[in-house]
This record gives structure tokens, C-alpha cells and sequence, in this order.
């Protein structure tokens, strides 16, 4: 990258992952600003928030890749602002960015708890172990004021509904009574994900997001409170952040995780221009060496969409990662498997009604 491309990188804005919002792939209209760019001078763009009328809060899925059938989003969009989200593409089909607006423009499902008690009571419900944050983190910062995501665990804990949660953001903790109750019937368990221990690159790569200490104390918290804890180290950024995967571990075990998982990184659709645009304004010097390793793990691309490849990678690079990761999560003493949750103690209360409307 030389003087000229390093010009066309947009200015970073403080507290904001992207620094832009490229073009929706789907809408034929798009509105070139004159300069696409943030003016240091101005206030950081605020967040809107916008009433989504969704009648279902259940999502589905039958993919050969995630370790859970059904999850819970309460919101759409994500204000932590991590650059590299796989979830940003989400966002265009609501007619949005994926950059800026990804984070500025947050749909907020507010009835999602009457629409969890009902599709709960409904006798169809097969009972089965509930993802929160399968898409974006449930924890976010809205959720401190809304409070969607302990309602919703509420709910789960009446019903006795099994409930998986993973968040970067200590916030869970204020949710332990919830999650220890569902936990005494095998039902519950969180995992923190940490892609870095390092605090500075956390406040530029996931500028919203709870500094990696406060996440390894949630961990000690949620096990002290006898809610089964473990780490993600998700995404591995090769040439970036790989070389930590073991410190995390270690870290996380001597904090009280149980069990512990990584993925690499993936940049699907416009993602992979937004994270080239992060790199070129803070680590242009290394952004060579992290683009090329990512295309290593990725069959020459930077992105590989493919059942079985793509939450691992493939070839060289991704057999020393997961080797690495293999050895590291050995040497922590972190090879349990995730826990299989139970759903043995589901109940429907005598006063759960079939709908709120």
C-alpha cells in the first residue's frame, strides 16, 4: 500500500469500529456524500434506535457449522462496533449499511419476552437449549436501560427452558441470579469471548466492548455463582492476534473456565473492505502480512463461504492453528467439551399464555 492508497482510508471516528458506510449490495441507490469521511472536528455519530415489529423471536437454523439449532436475538445491529462482526451483512437486508449504520442504527425487538412466553407455551415448542446471541451480543450496551435479554431470561427460567449465552460484555454478570437458577437444573451456561488481552487493540478493534480483564472477571464471577463459564477466542486473527491464543487460555482457565472454543476469522461479503480499511488506518505497516495469512487460512481469498471450511479454514495455516490451539487448551486444562445442557426440567406454568395480544 503506498502514500496515495493510504489517502482513500476514511479518518477513524473515536468509539466507532468503521469509519464509513459502503454501499448496500442490495439498493440500486447510493448516496455519495462529498468527502467519505468523518470530520475529526464533529461529535462522534450517536445512536438511533428503532422499534423492530418482528412477531417471532425464535430463529431457526439447520447449518452443519454452528453448535446450536435455535437462538434468540433481542437486537439487530450491534453498538459494541467490532470491525471484523461477521453479523455486519445482516444489516443490508433491513436497508442499511454494514459499516456505520451497523452500530448507529440499532433495531431493538421490544416485546421480545411476551413473544418468547408465548412461542414457550405454545404445545408445539419442542423444548430444546436456546442460543442467546446467536447473531448480535445480547449484552450490548441498550441492554443495560431495556433490560430485553434478562427479561427474556426470566422467561426461560419460569419455563425452564435451557439457555446458552455469549457476550464480550460484563454486563451478564448483573444476570447471575437468572443464570444460576436455570444452572441448578443443568440448564444454563456462558461463555466470554476474548480475541485479545490486549487492551489498547481491544479499544480500536471492539471499541464498545468490555476490556478484556472485566470479561475474565465475569468468568470468575458467573463460576463462583455456579454458572458453568468458559472463552471463546473468536475471531483468531492470523498474523494479528494468534500468537495469544495460549495467554487467553491461560488466563481464562486461571479465572475459572471450563471449557473453551476458537474460530478464525471470516469476512463475508463487504466485511473484508471494511477490515482492510480498519488496517490501513491503524496497522497499515502489518496489513500486508495479516491479509496475506488470512488468504492462506482461506484458500487464496479472503473469505470462504463453504459448509465445513469455513468456521476452521483450511490448509497449512489452519492446521498449525488448530494444533496450537489444541496444545494450548491441553496445557490450561481446558478440554472439557461445552456443556450439554438438559431440558429435563421444562415445564409450562398453569398461567402462560398462548398470546400477549
Amino acid at each position: 500500500m503506498d502514500s496515495s492508497d493510504l489517502a482513500q482510508i476514511p479518518l477513524s471516528i473515536p468509539g466507532r469500529g468503521a469509519a464509513r458506510n459502503p454501499t448496500n449490495r442490495f439498493e440500486k441507490l447510493d448516496i455519495v456524500t462529498d468527502v467519505d469521511a468523518h470530520d475529526p472536528e464533529d461529535p462522534a455519530p450517536s445512536t438511533i434506535f428503532f422499534n423492530d415489529t418482528t412477531r417471532q423471536i425464535i430463529a431457526t437454523n439447520d447449518s452443519p457449522d454452528v453448535g446450536f439449532s435455535a437462538s434468540i436475538n433481542p437486537y439487530r445491529g450491534c453498538e459494541h462496533g467490532c470491525i471484523y462482526c461477521y453479523a455486519r451483512p445482516t444489516h443490508e437486508y433491513l436497508g442499511f449499511s454494514a459499516g456505520l449504520d451497523f452500530e448507529t442504527r440499532i433495531m431493538v425487538k421490544q416485546h421480545a419476552p411476551e413473544l418468547l412466553r408465548a412461542a414457550l407455551a405454545d404445545p408445539k415448542w419442542e423444548p430444546k437449549t436456546l442460543q442467546m446471541s446467536g447473531v448480535t451480543d445480547c449484552y450490548q450496551p441498550i441492554e443495560r436501560k431495556l433490560q430485553l435479554t434478562r427479561r427474556c431470561l426470566a422467561v426461560l427460567a419460569e419455563f425452564r427452558n435451557p439457555v446458552s449465552v455469549i457476550s464480550k460484555n460484563h454486563l451478564v454478570t448483573r444476570d447471575i441470579e437468572l443464570l444460576s437458577d436455570l444452572a441448578r437444573d443443568n440448564a444454563a451456561c456462558v461463555a466470554l469471548t476474548i480475541t485479545t488481552l490486549d487492551q489498547d487493540l481491544t479499544q480500536i478493534m471492539e471499541p464498545r466492548t468490555s476490556v478484556p480483564r472485566r470479561r475474565l472477571e465475569a468468568i470468575a464471577a458467573l463460576t463462583a455463582a455456579g454458572v458453568p463459564a468458559g472463552v471463546m477466542v473468536a475471531p483468531v486473527i492470523p498474523g494479528l492476534t494468534e500468537h495469544e491464543l495460549p495467554a487467553i487460555l491461560k488466563a481464562a482457565r486461571g479465572a475459572g473456565a471450563i471449557f473453551a472454543g476458537y474460530v478464525p476469522l471470516r469476512l463475508p461479503w463487504g466485511i473484508a473492505h471494511l477490515f482492510e480499511d480498519w488496517l490501513g488506518r491503524y496497522l497499515p505497516e502489518r496489513m500486508d502480512k495479516i491479509l496475506n495469512r488470512i488468504r492462506a487460512l482461506r484458500g487464496g481469498k479472503l473469505n470462504d463461504p463453504n459448509f465445513g471450511s469455513r468456521m476452521h479454514g483450511q490448509g497449512v495455516w489452519a492446521d498449525q492453528l488448530k494444533l496450537m490451539f489444541t496444545l494450548a487448551q491441553r496445557k490450561a486444562g481446558l478440554e472439557q467439551p461445552f456443556p450439554g445442557l438438559s431440558a429435563a426440567a421444562f415445564r409450562r406454568p398453569p398461567q402462560a399464555q398462548l398470546s400477549f395480544w
